[in-house]
């Protein structure tokens, strides 16, 4: 029980920029865990964005969006963005692989690192205003960052790191295939209480299988940055998904 306890800390420490103000061992039970509880957090992110949207039901929908978008962002600190920024400028660069890595490496941010930055948020902050237009129930808001962290959790443990070092490498060391289903264990609860969740749960699925292609073949294995990357680009993907069905699939939403 500790060192689940533990696990959930390191997770917080890791994801949000929650002050935790507890040195959490750094063990390979406590990886363990804290890799269990990377949906958790995803699930109080998300309950924090839902109480904010609640709040401001009188508010001008632009503004709800964009105090969304930077509540959701500031919650994490902008970690994951720094993976988004470094693999888009490896891969503007046009370079060899060995480059490649040399540019991730750099903490300098190139062009196509911002372009890649304002794009995401744009296309995030549109979302977001667009499903609050609609008037969608909020279990969306709730759950999209949930899934998109168990999509990091998946490609850690499921794909080969590049190079045996590393903060990745690290945690790899510790983690199954089964901490990638016991992860999924209080998403499935959520589940429970409403069935569709699993169709969310499916996308992420297949955007993990679709990353893990992607970064195979064109670095030969992941890193950290990939990782953020990918719970980044999970919750783009599943607002997106979202998004079409309530544009395409209900009957006239509400904005429309």
């Amino acid at each position: 029980m500790k060192n689940a306890l533990f696990g959930l800390l390191l997770a917080l420490q890791f994801l949000t920029r929650i002050p935790i103000p507890v040195a959490c061992p750094w063990t390979p039970a406590t990886r363990r865990w804290a890799v269990r509880a990377y949906p958790l957090v995803g699930l109080l992110i998300g309950s924090v964005l839902v109480l904010l949207a609640f709040a401001m039901q009188d508010v001008p929908t632009p503004i709800t969006a964009l105090a969304l978008l930077s509540l959701w962002v500031a919650l994490s600190g902008g970690l994951h963005l720094d993976g988004v920024m470094d693999i888009a400028d490896a891969l503007g660069s046009n370079q060899p692989l060995e480059r490649r890595w040399a540019i991730m490496k750099d903490p300098q941010i190139g062009s196509f690192g911002m372009l890649a930055l304002v794009f995401l948020l744009a296309w995030k902050g549109v979302l977001l205003w667009a499903l609050l237009t609609y008037q969608a129930p909020l279990w969306w808001l709730l759950v999209v960052p949930a899934f998109g962290r168990w999509a990091g959790v998946a490609l850690l443990v499921l794909t080969p790191c590049a190079q045996q070092k590393g903060l990745a490498w690290s945690w790899q060391q510790s983690l199954s295939g089964q901490d990638v289903a016991l992860a999924l264990v209080p998403l499935a609860l959520v589940a429970l209480l409403a069935p569709s969740l699993t169709l969310i749960g499916l996308a992420a699925a297949v955007f993990v299988a679709l990353s893990r292609v992607f970064m195979l073949r064109l670095f030969n294995g992941i890193n950290g940055d990939m990782v953020g990357a990918t719970i980044e680009g999970g919750e783009l993907w599943l607002l997106i998904l979202v998004w079409s069905w309530w544009q395409f699939a209900t009957v006239s939403p509400p904005g429309i």
